[in-house]
Parts: C-alpha cells; structure tokens; sequence
C-alpha cells in the first residue's frame, strides 16, 4: 500500500507543478520578459522554420505544452495508480518509462530553470523510486 501512495503523490506532485506552470503562462505576464522592447521584438520576429508564427507565440505554446506534459504525467499515472494498480505494478515499461520522464525533467530543472521547479521535481523523482523500489522489491 505505501508504494502505491508514494507513486500516488508524485503523480499529484507532478500535475500541481504543471497546473503551477500553466496558470501564470496564460492569466499573467509572469513569462514576459522584464524589458518590454524585447517581449515587442519577439511579437515581431519569425524564426527560420516558418513565417507562419512569432517567436512570441513559439514561446507561449512551449510554456504550454510544457505544462500539459506535465499534467499528462500525472494524470496518467495517477490513474495507474487509482485504478490500474496491477498493471503498473506488473510493468517494467511502464515504470521506466516514468522513471526516464521524471530524470528528463531533473535534468531540465537543473540546466534550463530555477529553484523551485528544480526541488519540485527532485521530491517528485524520489518518492516516485521509493515507491518503485517498495514496489519492485516485493516481486
């Protein structure tokens, strides 16, 4: 039971982070950038792979599917762990695979963000293998 709970939080850990992230991206300006010529400049310019779009609207729809990344994540393996217990429990796969998704996103955190993300997914990344490991250890 303690495996499943564990795995159970950092799902929930996972899809608050990405709800965090997307209220801010679409109710407020916290993406923008503090000097407003550049956020200008971004709503003019294209990047090279298509005049179809703005560097600007390039970097919203990141924040946004960043964070519907995340909220898959844990959505999914909330679920998993909800209501499809056994599976997860029987799957090498499906337990890598969250395990590699979750590294991803430390390594992400550690080159690419700041603080607070960072310690968010390192909490989550660990309660995620402590569950593996409750988990996988009594197979």
């Amino acid at each position: 039971m303690i495996p499943r709970i564990l795995i159970g939080a950092c799902a929930a850990i996972v899809l608050f982070l990405g709800g965090v992230h997307l209220a801010p991206t679409l109710f407020t300006h916290k993406f923008s950038p503090t000097e407003g010529q550049v956020e200008t400049a971004m709503k003019q310019a294209a990047p090279r792979i298509s005049r179809d779009m703005t560097t600007w609207k390039a970097w919203i729809s990141f924040h946004v599917s960043h964070s519907m990344g995340l909220m898959l994540f844990g959505l999914v393996y909330g679920y998993l762990t909800v209501c499809r217990w056994e599976v997860l429990q029987k799957s090498y796969f499906l337990a890598a695979l969250g395990l590699l998704m979750l590294v991803g996103y430390v390594g992400l955190a550690r080159v690419y963000w700041f603080k607070a993300p960072l310690i968010g997914v390192c909490l989550a990344t660990l309660v995620y293998i402590a569950g593996l490991v409750g988990t996988f250890a009594r197979q």
